[in-house]
C-alpha cells in the first residue's frame, strides 16, 4: 500500500513539474513571438519614415532649383528690358566690358576712371576711335558681350 501511495505521489509530482514547465515554455514562446511582431511593426514604420525623408529631400531639392531659376530669371528680364533703350546705361556698359575681359572696376553704375580706361582699352583692341566714350560703333561691338562672356 505504501508503495502504491509513493508511486501515485511520485507520478503526481512528476506531472506537476512537467506540466508547469510546458506552461512556462508556452508563455516564453508567446513572449518571444510578441517581441518579434513588435520588431516587424517597428521595421515597417522605419521603412515608411525613410521613404518620407527621401521624398522630402527630393521636394526640397526641386524647390531649391526652382527658387534658383526664379532668382536668375528676373535679372535676365531686367537686362533685356534695359537693353531695349536706345542708349545703354553705365551698369550695362560695365557688365559688357567685364564679360569682354576688361576691368571696369566695381559694377556700380557710375562712369569712373576705371570704366573710362576699360572703354579706351576696348576701343584700342577693336580699332575704333579711342575717346573713352560709348558711341554707336563702340556699343555696336560691346553689346554682344552684355550676356555672353567671350574672353
Amino acid at each position: 500500500m505504501f508503495r502504491k501511495t509513493a508511486y501515485v505521489f511520485g507520478v503526481g509530482v512528476f506531472l506537476f513539474l512537467f506540466s508547469g514547465c510546458a506552461t512556462m515554455g508556452k508563455k516564453s514562446d508567446l513572449t518571444i513571438q510578441g517581441l518579434k511582431n513588435q520588431i516587424s511593426v517597428l521595421e515597417a514604420q522605419l521603412q515608411k519614415k525613410n521613404r518620407e525623408i527621401i521624398n522630402l529631400k527630393e521636394a526640397l531639392s526641386s524647390k531649391s532649383e526652382t527658387e534658383e531659376r526664379a532668382v536668375a530669371k528676373p535679372l535676365v528680364k531686367k537686362r533685356v528690358i534695359g537693353e531695349i533703350k536706345a542708349r545703354p546705361n553705365v551698369r550695362q556698359i560695365q557688365i559688357a566690358l567685364k564679360n569682354a575681359g576688361y576691368n571696369p572696376g566695381a559694377l556700380d553704375g557710375k562712369m569712373g576712371k576705371e570704366t573710362r580706361d576699360a572703354i579706351r582699352a576696348f576701343q584700342r583692341a577693336n580699332n575704333l576711335g579711342v575717346d573713352g566714350k560709348i558711341g554707336k560703333e563702340t556699343w555696336g561691338l560691346l553689346r554682344d558681350y552684355l550676356y555672353d562672356k567671350r574672353k
